[in-house]
Formats: structure tokens, C-alpha cells, sequence
């Protein structure tokens, strides 16, 4: 997806004391005689109780809750929720339902809650979902998951579209579904041909999309946003964010993300008992993060047996003065054990010109990062006579040269063990908080969809669930601040060194101050917008 650019102009609607609100398209934009309906909500038995179940439509979230007292109100996103009046009759709504990208805890809990949401709440019976398929029998049986999610042959995600490959779903079809990990429609990554995308939800006469995924995907949704927009048509383009990795900007956490932390516990618990089970042990543990640390921020901190936890966000060194095998040498001497949890994307600087294949990318536009299998496994084996499960090559690199720090200086012999628990915290169901959290997401598009609004993305903004533009979501990713209190709370609790310079900490604050929308922002808003109504 990294090629797509829809050209999207944000809805900025301004108010007294600095108030400005980044608003979400509405159906009525460019369809402006639309015609309105009742919610079927006010004749719910379930709604009867509610005092108050309709949102009003002044209604918004801000962006930020800590403010001082000459602060302007700033920015504010519109809260999620059923609205009084509805822009579909319920028997007139094709609704359709798409995954794209990686697997995650949760997709099939969203999906389940998409069609329950629409069928229940508002009496929806017409909905499909884009399921992925293979030119051949042989390769779906026979092929791992990985190779066929990225390999041509997969029809599904975005190419599911053009690919007609679709299944009904209903109430009773997607009942238990939650309870299984993965998704029931499957997923593949690229696939993205916006035109063909718009064709077919044309020719089908879908008037209602919902797409789950990660950064990329959104950017494919807004696209597909925009050219709908484009031919006018009375399609709701809805995206639920889907990253296990918690990399999106602006919402407070992605869904998966707090199963993704809790089944990492039993990684590095399996790292913890292996090191200190033999001699000068090293459990290393790889979790997912490949450009934001937080699943291995959050696990280490949850767990209290991390020592030393490397972040893609965070440089470090190796060798000299406060670097990681100096601290490496100290833990060992002093505990006789350590565990190491690094996120994917760490050290990549350290082994840029060894890893040619930085240069290469999946169908996502995501880098990639070799895994050299069982052939470096051997090799390992064989020169440092330490067990290992198969290693990606920046792991290889670190590993090696621990090694041989060590091997060279003749000061210890090391046992090393290495667990990557990658697939098997993707492929598992949702825990409890998170199937509460997929269900309120689910919902909150189901209404936004209905009440007519379009091109945005549901989410939690400090505790709220929120209706978020597409660029908003996709203009730049979220990342640890090592320069915040989070990260000196995992620092104070591994008593790990920083491992930043000076430079380092310099250009952590640039990012942290282009990361996190200031007061100057919200006054450049307020100066002038491509679209701009004073409330």
C-alpha cells in the first residue's frame, strides 16, 4: 500500500477558545437531498432502558486531556455512536466486510460484531464478506499461511473485490467465531487497484464497506473513499484499525494489543526458566514491533524477568562503555542469568550493510526482514555450540557477535536460548478485554456508517470511542517516546542503561514534538482550512 496517496482534505469546523474539531465526511457533503429515516434503535427492547442512547450531534472528544489554564481547547474528534436520524433503510443496506494484511487477536470477535451489530441493532440481512481463495487446491492445503497471504495466487483482501470471491455471513454463521484465532474470511496483503475496488462495489450495488487493517489498509480505504466520492455514490467507506503492533497514530490502543502482551508473558517465562536453569544463561526473546516498541515495552514491564528490553525507537551500541555487552558481562556476574526482549525492528542501523535486504518490500510496502532459517540455526550450532530456533538475520548478527565478545576475550562461556513467538501470538483468539474492546469498535462503525458518515476510522481517543479521519490515521505512526515516563519506568525496572548519547536524546524530543500535535498547531488550524465552518 505504500504508493497509495489519496488526496483527502480535512473537515476542520472551528469554534470559541481555540476549539477546532477535524470532522469526518458525511454521505451529505456531496449527496446533499439525501433522505433521513428513524433509527430503528428507539423501537429496541435492548435501547429501552437507556436514558439517553441517541449521541448528540455537537458531541465531540478532544485530542488531549492535560492542559494548562491559558490553554486553547484544541483539537476534538467527533464521538462515535447511534445517531436519532439514519441514511439507510434497513432492507436497501449491502454491507460488506474485508481483512487485509497480517493476523491479529480479535479480527474474527470485529467481524462477528459487524454482522450482529447490523443485523440486530438495525435489522441488516443483506451482508458479505471478501473471502480469500487460491487458483488451486494444492496450494491452499499445502502451502503455509505466510507464503499464500503473500503469494499471487491468494485472492482475498483488497483483490477479493475484483476476484468476486465472496460468502454470505449472518447472525448464525459468524456465532462462535470469536472463539477461534485468525480470521474466517482470510487475508492477504496488496492487491490494491482502487478503480476495479470501486467497480465492483458499484456493480454489486454494496452501499456500506467496512475494511479491517493496519496503516496501510487505511490508506488503501481512503482511497476507495475518494473515489467514491469522486463518482458520487451513497457508499459508507468505514475502517476499523487493526495493528498488533499498536503503531496507529491519534487512538489510545489498537485491538489485539493487549492479547498480544499477555501471551508474551509465557514467551519470556520460558526465557526466564531456560537461563536460569544453566550456566551464565541468556533467554532472548523476540516479540513483533517493527518500527514501534510498545509489545515489548509493555511485556517487559508486565513481566519483572526482562533485564534488558532493545526498542526499534531507542539506539544502542554494543561494544565500549556502557554498552549492550558491557551490561550483558555485569548481569551475568552478578545473576548468572539474563533475558533479553528485543522488538523486530531493533538494531537495524547496527546491521544495515549486512542486510541488503532492507532494500526489498512486501506487497504492503512493509521492509523486509530476512529470516535465514534452519541453515544459520546449523551453523550456530556448529561453530558456537549453543541450540537455537531459527533466527532472523539482524538476531543472527547480535547473537554472533555476543558470542564472540565473549569467545574472544575467553571470560565465560555462554548458553544462549532463542524464542520467537511471532505466529503463535497472531494466530491466538482475543482475550476478554480485548473481545469487549472489538465489540464496541465493531459497533461504534456500524452506527457511523448508518448515521451516513463515511471515510473515517473508528477508534479510542482517551477513553472514548471516536470517529477519526483517514489521514489523520495514516499521516505518520505511533511510536515510543524514550524520552516520556513510560519508558524510564521500564528503564528504572530493568536497571538497564539507556544506551543514548547526548545526540541520541536530542533527536528523540525532535520526534516526540513531531509526534504529539501542540498548542502551535491548533492555532495553525485555526488560521485557515480548505474547508471551515465557524460554530
Amino acid at each position: 500500500m505504500a504508493g497509495i496517496k489519496p488526496e483527502c482534505t480535512l473537515k476542520i469546523v472551528k469554534g470559541e477558545f481555540g476549539y477546532v474539531l477535524e470532522d469526518v465526511p458525511h454521505l451529505t457533503d456531496y449527496l446533499p437531498d439525501l433522505p433521513t429515516y428513524s433509527n430503528p434503535l428507539q423501537d429496541n427492547p435492548a435501547y429501552s432502558v437507556v436514558k439517553q442512547y441517541f449521541v448528540d450531534h455537537d458531541d465531540t472528544v478532544p485530542k488531549k486531556v492535560v492542559v494548562q489554564k491559558e490553554s486553547p481547547r484544541g483539537i476534538h474528534f467527533r464521538r462515535a455512536g447511534p445517531r436519532q436520524r439514519v441514511y439507510f433503510e434497513s432492507d436497501d443496506v449491502l454491507a460488506c466486510i474485508v481483512t487485509c494484511g497480517g493476523l491479529c487477536p480479535g479480527l474474527n470477535t470485529v467481524i462477528r460484531e459487524i454482522v450482529c451489530g447490523l443485523s440486530y441493532m438495525y435489522g441488516v440481512n443483506h451482508i458479505l464478506g471478501i473471502e480469500v481463495r487460491t487458483n488451486c487446491c494444492i496450494t491452499k492445503c499445502f502451502l503455509p499461511w505466510a507464503d499464500i497471504l503473500n503469494s499471487k495466487e491468494a485472492y482475498g483482501g483488497y483483490r477479493g473485490f475484483y476476484a468476486r470471491n465472496t460468502i454470505q455471513l449472518s447472525p448464525k454463521s459468524v456465532n462462535d467465531i470469536h472463539k477461534r484465532g485468525g480470521t474466517i474470511l482470510g487475508t492477504s496483503r496488496g492487491g490494491h487497484d482502487t478503480s476495479k475496488i470501486v467497480d465492483n462495489i458499484q456493480d454489486r450495488g454494496i452501499n456500506q464497506v467496512y475494511i479491517i487493517g493496519g496503516d496501510g489498509t487505511q490508506k488503501g480505504a481512503a482511497a476507495i473513499f475518494e473515489e467514491i466520492r469522486r463518482r458520487c455514490l451513497k457508499v459508507s467507506v468505514v475502517g476499523i484499525p487493526k495493528t498488533i503492533d499498536n503503531d496507529i497514530a491519534i487512538i489510545d490502543k489498537s485491538f489485539g494489543f493487549d492479547t498480544a502482551v499477555e501471551e508474551a508473558q509465557r514467551a519470556i517465562n520460558a526465557a526466564h526458566v531456560e537461563a536460569e536453569s544453566g550456566e551464565n544463561g541468556i533467554g532472548v526473546v523476540k516479540l513483533m514491533g517493527r518500527y514501534s516498541g510498545f509489545i515489548a515495552m509493555y511485556a517487559t514491564l508486565a513481566s519483572r524477568d526482562v533485564d534488558c528490553c532493545l526498542i526499534p525507537e531507542s539506539p544502542f551500541y554494543l561494544e565500549g562503555k556502557g554498552g549492550l555487552f558491557e551490561y550483558i558481562e555485569k548481569t551475568l556476574k552478578e545473576n548468572g542469568h539474563m533475558v533479553i526482549v528485543v522488538a523486530e525492528g531493533a538494531g537495524q542501523d547496527l546491521i544495515a550493510e549486512s542486510m541488503k535486504s532492507m532494500e526489498h518490500e512486501d506487497a504492503s510496502g512493509n521492509k523486509l526482514l530476512l529470516d535465514v532459517g534452519l541453515w544459520l540455526s546449523q551453523r550456530i550450532k556448529v561453530r558456537y555450540k549453543f541450540k537455537s530456533r531459527t533466527l532472523p538475520i539482524y538476531l543472527f548478527r547480535i547473537v554472533h557477535d555476543v558470542l564472540d565478545y565473549f569467545a574472544r576475550r575467553q571470560r565465560m562461556v555462554i548458553n544462549l536460548k532463542y524464542i520467537d513467538p511471532t505466529y503463535m501470538i497472531r494466530a491466538i483468539p482475543s482475550n476478554a478485554s480485548d473481545n469487549v474492546y472489538c465489540t464496541l469498535l465493531a459497533q461504534s462503525a456500524v452506527h457511523g456508517a448508518m448515521a451516513g458518515y463515511t471515510g473515517f476510522t473508528v477508534g479510542l481517543v482517551n477513553g472514548r470511542h471516536t470517529y477519526i479521519p483517514f489521514e489523520r490515521v495514516t499521516e505518520q505512526g505511533n511510536k515510543v517516546i524514550i524520552t516520556d515516563r513510560m519508558w524510564a519506568r521500564l528503564l528504572s525496572s530493568t536497571n538497564q542503561p539507556s544506551f543514548l548519547s547526548s545526540k541520541d536524546v536530542e533527536e528523540a524530543d525532535s520526534a516526540d514534538d513531531l509526534q504529539k500535535l501542540t498548542v502551535d498547531e491548533t492555532k495553525s488550524l485555526g488560521n485557515g482550512s480548505p474547508i471551515e465552518n465557524a460554530i
